[in-house]
């Protein structure tokens, strides 16, 4: 029963976030400066698959999202011949992490859960970054839960103990919101609840 359901765990890199059109804004704002064009929205969307590659079921590593962000932005500028863009434009690029939009529908969706249930930051990004974006976009959290504090990384079904055990509830009186259906299936294998949220663009 949904009325047995406390907290609402919410992945927040896709399913909060609209990292593809912020992401895509800063390659073609910093390209331009060079008299670059190139096809952003693909760029963007390897720099997003490779990084995510990269972070997912990562135990105990020696880095955090925001490395593999630095990283992996060097690597896909190399690759599709962006070598006119200088450290300081990858650093805008990088940056603009820190102040993505959220999609429209979240900041009210997110005020209505939070008169019933315990709303929860559950994600990948790192806590910095977390912040910054929640401020950026007026998001108040219950709780904010970073893999990167955790040490063990979605889909790692520790990470889904770890969690349910720091918020105090049984794994089935929470519920998982995303827009990843390997994060829904690992949360679901340990007795969470899902919550699909349809993102087209994603």
């Amino acid at each position: 029963m949904l009325a047995d359901i406390k907290a609402l765990t919410f992945d927040t890199g896709g399913t909060i976030l609209d990292w593809h059109t912020g992401l895509c804004q800063a390659f073609a704002h910093a390209g331009a400066q060079h008299g670059l064009w190139a096809d952003w929205p693909a760029i963007t969307n390897e720099y997003r698959r490779r990084s995510l590659q990269m972070m997912v079921s990562a135990v105990n590593p020696s880095f955090n999202i925001e490395d593999v962000h630095r990283r992996v932005l060097d690597e896909v500028i190399e690759e599709f011949a962006l070598t006119a863009l200088t450290a300081e434009d990858r650093k805008s690029i990088w940056r603009k992490w820190h102040a993505l939009d959220t999609w429209p529908d979240v900041p009210p969706a997110l005020g209505r859960l939070k008169t019933k249930y315990v709303v929860v930051s559950f994600t990948i990004l790192s806590t910095s970054l977390v912040i910054d974006v929640s401020r950026h976009n007026g998001l108040s959290w219950d709780c904010l839960v970073s893999c990167e504090m955790l040490g063990t990384y979605k889909p790692q079904p520790q990470a889904y103990r770890t969690c349910a055990q720091w918020l105090g509830y049984r794994p089935e009186e929470l519920l998982m919101v995303a827009c990843h259906n390997f994060d829904l299936m690992a949360a679901r294998a340990e007795g969470y609840r899902s919550a699909f949220v349809h993102r087209p663009a994603e």
